[in-house]
């Protein structure tokens, strides 16, 4: 059985985002992001594939198909198929967030 600590794999750079992964296949991957105040990602899109973003801690304010929204721990947004998407956080606080991508582009 494949388990990961979450808590224990997080981690920050001054410089950018960071991606931590956590699980994948040819068919998905189950990534940690850690953003610092002021980090991003910026905005894209996948042409096949769906992006869900589960917000552990913090705020983020999320860019999906030209929509803006902050979402706070506990909330979760998905960036389906073509849709362009991106987070930054404009917050004082670290933001964590369990991304899921499926299929792997």
């Amino acid at each position: 059985m494949e388990t990961r600590n979450v808590d224990h794999l997080i981690r920050f750079s001054d410089d950018k985002m960071q991606k931590i992964p956590l699980f994948d296949s040819a068919k998905y991957f189950c990534d940690l992001y850690c953003l610092k105040s002021g980090q991003d990602q910026r905005i894209h899109s996948h042409a096949e594939s769906d992006k869900i973003y589960f917000v552990l801690r913090g705020k983020g304010t999320f860019h999906i198909a030209g929509e803006e929204k902050e979402l706070g721990a506990g909330e979760i947004v998905i960036a389906r198929p073509g849709e362009v998407h991106g987070v930054r956080n404009a917050a004082a606080e670290d933001l964590v967030l369990l991304v899921f991508m499926t299929p792997r582009p």
